[in-house]
């Protein structure tokens, strides 16, 4: 019944290196999701951790607020994106008078959880 969004925004990380790390834990229990993340080498798991941690949160105070009860280990990843943010160009001087344009580019993460048997419903509803 619940469905919950954690999104964050202008994270100096590039999309094509969060994307790895998102592609590991689409779909899976949140609690499996967090303990991946925990033990990734990757730079990116640190932010997509407490981004999955915040969702969590999330949910709890959206099935709060709507009296239900929610059972953290039946929430279920069911999508999670990377969108590419803005640009920040920077340049670097090179030889003879040259500039070298440095990209620094950021990402918009986002990450949506629902409980399994609602993600079950859905699924038998799309067929």
């Amino acid at each position: 019944m619940v469905e919950s969004i954690a999104r964050v925004r202008h994270i100096r990380i590039t999309p094509q290196k969060a994307r790895r790390v998102v592609d590991l834990i689409r779909g899976k229990n949140v609690q499996e999701a967090l303990a991946i993340l925990k033990f990734a080498p990757q730079a990116a798991s640190e932010p997509i951790y407490k981004l999955v941690a915040s969702a969590i949160a999330n949910a709890r105070v959206k099935a709060d607020n709507e009296n239900l009860r929610l059972n953290e280990d039946d929430l279920v990843i069911a999508r999670a994106f990377v969108d590419e943010g803005a640009t920040l160009k920077r340049f670097r001087p090179r030889a003879q008078g040259r500039a070298f344009r440095i990209n620094k580019r950021t990402s918009h993460i986002t990450v949506v959880l629902q409980s399994a048997d609602e993600l079950a419903g859905a699924e038998k509803g799309a067929k």
